[in-house]
């Protein structure tokens, strides 16, 4: 059962973006020179039929994404945001495309108020307010004109007609829906209509669902690119709908949509052993935190400890404790802010911080370390930061390559629908107060800000210098544990990818040791909890997608088993 607290923080720590749904069966795959790994089947078939007509690996990230805007309505779409990485292998380039939402220009740091005290997180949810600036499609429209081959107007082909056509509604959509985890999925007429049926049960499993809205839409995105959606007749009903919300209006304009604009950022790579592992820098902190817990654990004996142990398992709460730490105090949007991510990552900073954890005793709540001794002007954020989200990895023929994470934030987003899609409430991501115990809060809203995120798309490199793997996930801030423990299995053990993704995941975000439900991870219970931790079994339902090469060159697929998700390639 979800409780819902006044406190953003108990809201962090007991809700879950999505709940689980039941696991479907392994997936070991290979394939010798393209491959698409997706959430959803058909997203999965969009993609790759873009690789099949000859197009790169950004066309075909479009594709993947206005498919998922249809049949994975809850976790992604076009009213929503994104992070990429994407690998050009014939400039041996690396980019980092942030489509971060933005903070209207009208709004400032009491956006989230009422009554002279910041509102309960349950009632900034749902309606206009919480809606930012989408800004998938602008990254999508950056990044294929760098780096597509196919005409922008066919890589919406299969979304469309499929909108039209109609998909089949999934036992886990069905069960999002039945379960009430956005309490406002059924309070607008546009989403109650669209997720219910007319006696008000919810779509069920099987259900044909057609979205005409939806084919209208990307038929005018397809035809006249983006300029439809940030200044034409899409972008005018997203207002509307927006600020017409009476009981939780926005303040979104079309000025912020005409002002929108994707960047392109520099990633943050650094050694790990003999490869190079490169994240996203900030507004997320996905990047950043995932890279001090693998430089926090270095020095250890990974490679020589039961994954699945104690052992192995209290070392890496113990660095996740540390990274979240700073995390919380120093990571925001580093265009409004100054996010100290060279010093958080220097080699002396992470051994000084290291030296703190101890083989036989939980560090309980962690403080924050000092690198530019500015601790002390900050306060912590308290966030909860529950993004509802999706994350796919497409390889070309050619070797191009995409890590991306898309995000509308909690399931069901901001549940104002329009134009046959959710809008996003990823504005609840920003700290609702700005200023705690007479200190700045980094995370504050000021008007055109990029809340912060936890979205973690990671690329790895070998020694030399060859793309070896790509992975992600959704899951909240909960997203950086699951990619940083795929991670250090990936690059500590011989388990294969599709196994690293399904392993049992334990997770510390500087508070309770979580273990995941009906997994052997609850066997660890009595021996962490001897060392003081404190434990709490839940449901911990990532959505890791990922690929590796294999030792003949091959592509090795990593499709987490919690979510419904495809591989597919030549």
């Amino acid at each position: 059962m979800l409780t819902f607290s006044s406190t953003t923080h108990a809201v962090a720590e007991d809700i879950a973006p999505e709940m689980a749904t039941g696991r479907q069966s392994d997936q070991f795959a290979t394939f010798t020179s393209s491959i698409v790994v997706s959430a959803h089947p058909l997203a999965t078939e969009a993609g790759y039929k873009i690789l099949q007509k000859g197009g790169t690996a950004a066309d075909a990230a479009v594709a993947v994404q206005a498919m998922l805007t249809l049949v994975e309505p809850q976790s992604s779409g076009i009213g929503g945001g994104a992070f990429m990485l994407y690998w050009n292998q014939e400039s041996q380039k690396l980019q980092a495309f942030d489509g971060r939402e933005t903070a209207p220009l009208k709004a400032d740091h009491q956006l989230f108020y009422q009554d002279g005290k910041p509102m309960r997180w349950i009632d900034a949810l749902v309606g206009g307010r919480s809606v930012g600036t989408p800004g998938v499609l602008k990254l999508l429209e950056d990044v294929h004109k760098q780096n597509g081959k196919l005409l922008w107007s066919n890589l919406f082909t299969d979304a469309i007609e499929q909108s039209n056509a109609g998909f089949i509604v999934s036992p886990r959509l069905h069960k999002l829906i039945a379960s009430g985890i956005n309490p406002g999925l059924n309070r607008y007429p546009a989403s109650r209509s669209y997720f219910y049926l007319e006696d008000g049960s919810p779509l069920p499993i099987g259900h044909l669902r057609k979205n005409p809205e939806l084919a209208e839409s990307l038929s005018l995105i397809a035809n006249e690119g983006t300029d439809v959606f940030y200044s034409g007749s899409i972008g005018k009903n997203i207002i509307d709908a927006v600020a017409q919300t009476e009981d939780n209006p926005g303040l979104l304009s079309l000025t912020d949509l005409q002002n929108y604009k994707s960047l392109e950022r520099s990633p943050i790579c650094l050694p790990y052993k003999k490869y190079k592992v490169c994240g996203f820098p900030p507004p997320t902190s996905g990047g950043v935190t995932v890279l001090q817990i693998l430089k926090l654990l270095e020095s250890q004996p990974m490679d020589q400890l039961d994954p699945t142990g104690g052992k192995f398992n209290h070392l890496f709460t113990q660095a996740s404790r540390l990274a979240f730490a700073d995390r919380n105090r120093y990571l925001a949007d580093s265009d409004f802010v100054y996010v100290p991510t060279l010093e958080l990552l220097d080699t002396n900073y992470v051994k000084n911080r290291a030296s703190l954890i101890r083989m036989d005793q939980d560090l309980g709540s962690a403080q924050p370390g000092d690198p530019v001794r500015s601790a002390s002007l900050l306060a912590d954020d308290m966030s909860p930061e529950l993004p509802s989200t999706s994350h796919f990895v497409i390889v070309d023929k050619w070797g191009n390559a995409v890590s991306m994470t898309s995000s509308i934030e909690m399931a069901f987003g901001s549940t104002l629908m329009t134009g046959g899609f959710l809008l996003n409430n990823q504005l609840t991501d920003f700290s609702f107060k700005a200023i705690n115990n007479k200190r700045i809060i980094a995370n504050r809203v000021q008007p055109g800000k990029r809340p912060r995120s936890s979205m973690s798309p990671f690329m790895v490199f070998d020694e030399e210098g060859k793309l070896f793997a790509a992975i992600g996930s959704p899951g909240g801030s909960r997203i950086i544990n699951y990619v940083a423990q795929s991670l250090l299995l990936m690059l500590n053990t011989e388990l294969s990818l599709q196994e690293i993704v399904n392993q049992p995941h334990i997770s510390n975000r500087n508070g309770l040791t979580e273990l995941e439900e009906g997994t052997k991870a609850t066997q660890l219970a009595a021996e962490l909890s001897i060392k003081g931790h404190q434990i709490k079994v839940r449901d911990l339902n990532s959505g890791l997608h990922g690929f590796r090469r294999t030792e003949d060159g091959s592509w090795e697929a990593g499709v987490d088993n919690r979510r419904e998700g495809l591989a597919l390639g030549d």
